[in-house]
């Protein structure tokens, strides 16, 4: 059974990467993956914040208590809250790159053009295979219009694809006006692959001490969909890559999202809940199903449900909307 795929230039033994998170910050859980199968990693994110933060440290230091920095630097979590600074970051990569034998994929996670771009160079260097630039931007200001923020993103991508020669993935939300207009901007900016889609965390109130504070949520399995709907859209509109992440938790979520287009399914909350071993147990499940369904690839199946390969094209635009309401009754 060959589940081998190919993601920006990338020859995979199989679909499954683990995203970007917690076991991938860690070099021994980058090891247990690999052993469990899969087939690259996404090194957890390095953050613009971390970056400008450890900048304004030094300068502050080397001015002897001159207040040389903004006051809201103070907002940012204190070094020692951070997993890695951007040094240490650059050492994961490389003795990544020593441990094991997939692809390692590192990740930057910004909201601006700034010198943090420089780290994309920098992560080449380290030896990262790719690099998957995760832009987190919410529009608060009202004076910025759409089109604005559609060319910040266009803006950071052309500047990190300026630094490197190694392929970058976008990764992106699903809150644009028109995701296939985007998508085509990003493919002509130069993104080799697009990742559907970032899980923008949403903030809480803690009424007892009246704060703002975060709240955590495992993904599941509902959430999925989405990525599953605007990649069988966009396979054929665009010529990039796609990884899809956010919900996949089963081989039957693998399975759908290759069909609909996806060339790797990025796991990050199963993993986190039942340990790297889930990755086996997937890949198990994805040869028996293969089997019994007579697949001999992932090849084979890939696009085959997509838009414009399956029977009912509409049934990914308006009249799944349509279906849907009437399906309770």
């Amino acid at each position: 059974m060959d589940l081998s795929t190919t993601y920006m230039g990338l020859k995979l033994a199989n679909p499954i990467v683990p995203s970007a998170g917690p076991l991938t910050a860690e070099l021994g859980s980058i090891r247990q993956l690999e052993d469990a199968g899969a087939a690259a990693v996404v090194l957890h994110s390095l953050f613009e914040e971390q970056i400008t933060h450890d900048n304004a440290e030094l300068d502050h230091h080397m001015d002897h208590g001159v207040e040389s920095f903004a006051e809201s630097l103070s907002y940012f979590p204190p070094a020692a809250d951070y997993h890695l600074g951007p040094d240490e970051y650059l050492k994961l990569i490389a003795a990544s790159k020593e441990a094991v034998n997939i692809p390692v994929i590192a990740s930057l996670n910004g909201n601006s053009v700034g010198g943090w771009i420089d780290y994309a160079k920098r992560a080449q260097e380290a030896g990262a295979d790719a690099l998957e630039l995760n832009v987190y931007f919410t529009a608060t200001n009202p004076k910025m219009s759409g089109p604005d923020v559609e060319g910040l993103y266009i803006q950071i991508l052309k500047a990190v694809k300026a630094e490197v020669t190694i392929p970058v993935a976008m990764k992106i939300g699903p809150y644009f006006s028109s995701l296939p207009f985007m998508a085509r901007k990003f493919e002509q900016a130069g993104a080799d692959a697009l990742v559907l889609f970032n899980r923008f965390y949403q903030p809480d109130i803690d009424l007892e001490q009246l704060e703002v504070v975060p709240h955590l949520v495992f993904s599941s399995s509902q959430e999925m969909r989405l990525p599953l709907r605007w990649i069988a859209i966009l396979k054929g509109i665009v010529k990039t890559d796609f990884a899809a992440t956010t919900g996949i938790k089963t081989a039957y979520d693998v399975l759908k999202l290759i069909m609909v287009g996806a060339d790797v399914t990025q796991m990050c909350s199963v993993l986190l809940r039942e340990g790297p071993a889930k990755i086996t147990q997937v890949l198990e499940d994805l040869k028996i199903w293969m089997e019994e369904h007579e697949y001999d690839s992932i090849t084979q199946m890939k696009g085959s449900m997509s838009q414009r390969s399956c029977s009912d094209p509409a049934a990914f635009e308006r009249a799944n909307y349509m279906k849907t309401l009437h399906s309770y009754v």
